[in-house]
């Protein structure tokens, strides 16, 4: 039987000379891809709670509506405003936003479209029944009342 000798001279090196190129890489991914913020909410926003609550599964096919009293009183005013988008718009103007927001959506989906109406509790019934005509003649059907959790 032969003896088998052993080579000592390996090399340890790993080659780290594509190191910042994908660390780069990644950096360029996370900052394309990350969203810092939503909206900029303009209007005071106490929710309302609920007797009954349902989740729903996919958010990609909801828009908010923001309706309450203005922060900004001194510029806008006390009465009820309509955020849509870190924009404060009227009632005759929903019509222009939900075609908007349709068209962000793929075909297939623009009839699936939810709005998210977020009332404050201190909101009357008047400025959200016109919300609600002003969405129906948008045929924006789909509509989900935003509240807190249950009531116990």
């Amino acid at each position: 039987m032969g003896k088998f000798s052993k080579k000592t001279e390996t090399s340890q090196n790993i080659p780290t000379s594509a190191l910042p190129d994908i660390i780069f890489m990644l950096l360029f991914f996370f900052m394309v891809t990350t969203v810092l913020r939503e909206q900029d909410i303009l209007v005071e926003q106490k929710l309302p709670q609920a007797t009954q609550l349902q989740k729903l599964e996919k958010k990609t096919l909801i828009s908010y509506l923001f309706l309450g009293k203005p922060k900004n009183t001194a510029l806008y005013g006390v009465e009820p405003r309509i955020q849509a988008n870190d924009v404060l718009i009227n009632t005759k103007d929903i019509i222009l936003w939900v075609n908007q927001e349709k068209d962000k959506l793929s075909e297939a989906e623009r009839d699936q479209i939810t709005i998210s109406l977020k009332a404050d509790r201190e909101v009357k019934m008047g400025p959200i029944s016109d919300v609600q005509f002003e969405l129906r003649e948008a045929d924006a059907r789909k509509i989900l009342y935003a509240s807190t959790n249950k009531i116990q």
